[in-house]
């Protein structure tokens, strides 16, 4: 999966020493943060998963979370030992994309760790070519979207989730692809706010990429038109 960079926000050393050799035999880097304000201040690193506990000293993780969401797209998974289902809708309400509860094994942690990583970053085969539509030129593998319209590296700035969408979409021109689908890959099996997120990433993805077809097809869903 490649070398990725991977926070660890979790101020019980015991369980973070431990977490912490799982992630990297997985090949990553990581660096544990044991404070909330210590997190804080490396949000700006912007590493490709942060880890965090809920309950910390200084800044808590909700505080956080919300940084991290306001400074990008960066996905999080929240681990807390508090109430469970009320700490699950928060997180995830707040932004977060999975959610632990205390005690787990680590090996879950590496499991849902890599299926977020994959699904965010590493999804595309290497493989997989180019897609040219309405001159947009859409990289799977390198996750980006030029508008040749006005320049050849004119890179439209799409978060993380508008990404996801873009790809779903664009992978198969003209399949129609419903809410609930569109919820499972671009927020994952462990979503559950409301269906109304899909709306909004699309009214945003229609702004930034005003040529793209992107048709609604009223009380099911989304489909991406060659022309």
């Amino acid at each position: 999966m490649g070398q990725y960079l991977v926070y660890l926000v979790e101020d019980e050393q015991n369980l973070s020493e431990v977490l912490k050799a799982y992630l990297e035999k997985e090949g990553w880097e990581v660096s544990v943060f044991n404070d909330g304000d210590a997190a804080r201040d490396a949000i700006e690193d912007k590493p490709h998963l942060w880890i965090l506990d809920i309950m910390l000293p200084g800044t808590d993780g909700y505080q956080l979370l919300k940084g991290i969401k306001e400074n990008g797209d960066t996905p999080v998974i929240f681990i807390s030992a508090r109430d469970q289902d009320l700490d699950r809708v928060l997180g995830l309400e707040m932004g977060s994309d999975d959610y632990l509860a205390k005690p787990f094994l680590p090996q879950e942690l590496i499991i849902r760790a890599k299926k977020l990583i994959n699904r965010v970053y590493g999804s595309a085969s290497q493989d997989q070519k180019k897609i040219e539509l309405n001159q947009y030129l859409i990289d799977p593998v390198g996750r980006t979207v030029v508008d040749s319209e006005v320049s050849e590296e004119e890179i439209v700035d799409l978060t993380t989730k508008e990404m996801d969408l873009i790809l779903l979409l664009t992978g198969e021109i003209g399949k129609a692809f419903s809410r609930e689908k569109i919820i499972e890959h671009v927020w994952g099996e462990n979503y559950f706010g409301s269906e109304r997120a899909v709306d909004d990433v699309v009214r945003r993805v229609r702004k930034k990429m005003p040529r793209i077809h992107l048709e609604t097809l009223y009380g099911y869903g989304y489909r991406v038109l060659s022309s």
